[in-house]
């Protein structure tokens, strides 16, 4: 009984351990409730997902994502596997754990002049042009054209010690913009040109994972309170973290290579 408790309290909150973040006695906890109790895990694979690195799995992954809102919270894990996906829209109260040997891979976006990128898909669009466009570059502007976004969410967190790679995302302007850094141009309407993006939101930890090639920016960041990042691996071709009208932010622990 004590190990349990011990077990328990290390999954208490968001599910997830302290330290290496690694999910520990999954079973003998789930064998400890109740039948009628909400579940706790959300295994994308039982929503569609393959992780086999061709079929396009964002569908079924924001599946699992709003069937963990609707319960009122939990933690949706990703097995081993590599996830090929266009835009993943996270929400309050959900975690992502991304296992080891875990992959989330961005989708190639479209290139100029074409309409949608891999197997048809495209990210979703950017918010619509505002007065401040003129004042900031492109990226800085839009947050829902991203791998993962969220607006106006609180209490969530993304967790390793798995790897999101952004593969198909716009570095920025395209070929020709500050030396070819991308064949896929961040104003291309269904690209996608950041790894994360959040917007207005609080209560929000990040932990443990790597992200290779984010894009634009691995993390995008703006007016977001009660902000964690820890023990995170970036290397990617420009903009590591972009952290913006923040506040209560804790950094710790990070690599970062980035130019």
């Amino acid at each position: 009984m004590e190990e349990f408790r011990r077990e328990f309290l290390k999954m208490a909150g968001l599910g997830i351990v302290g330290g290496s973040g690694c999910l520990t006695n999954t079973t003998a906890a789930m064998a400890q409730r109740k039948p009628s109790e909400k579940p706790l895990f959300f295994d994308v694979r039982s929503f569609g997902a393959t992780g086999d690195g061709k079929t396009v799995d964002s569908m079924a992954i924001n599946a699992a994502i709003e069937a963990a809102a609707a319960a009122g919270g939990g933690t949706v894990v990703f097995p081993a596997g590599m996830y090929v996906c266009f835009s993943i829209r996270l929400k309050s109260f959900v975690a992502l754990f991304v296992e080891q040997g875990a992959t989330i891979m961005a989708a190639d976006s479209p290139r100029p002049g074409e309409t949608s990128g891999y197997m048809g898909g495209t990210y979703d669009s950017a918010e619509p042009k505002t007065e401040w466009d003129a004042y900031q570059d492109y990226g800085h502007n839009h947050w829902h054209n991203s791998l993962f976004w969220g607006e106006n969410i609180h209490d969530l967190g993304i967790f390793g010690p798995g790897l999101i790679w952004g593969k198909g995302l716009s570095h920025g302007g395209g070929p020709g913009a500050r030396g070819n850094y991308s064949v896929f141009r961040a104003e291309q309407r269904g690209a996608g040109n950041k790894a994360i993006a959040l917007k207005n939101c609080h209560n929000v930890i990040f932990r443990d994972f790597s992200i290779l090639k984010g894009g634009h920016f691995g993390l995008l960041l703006t007016g977001v309170d009660n902000l964690t990042i820890d023990n995170l691996n970036i290397d990617t071709d420009r903009d590591g973290m972009d952290i913006d009208c923040c506040k209560n932010v804790r950094v710790s622990n990070c690599t970062v290579n980035s130019p």
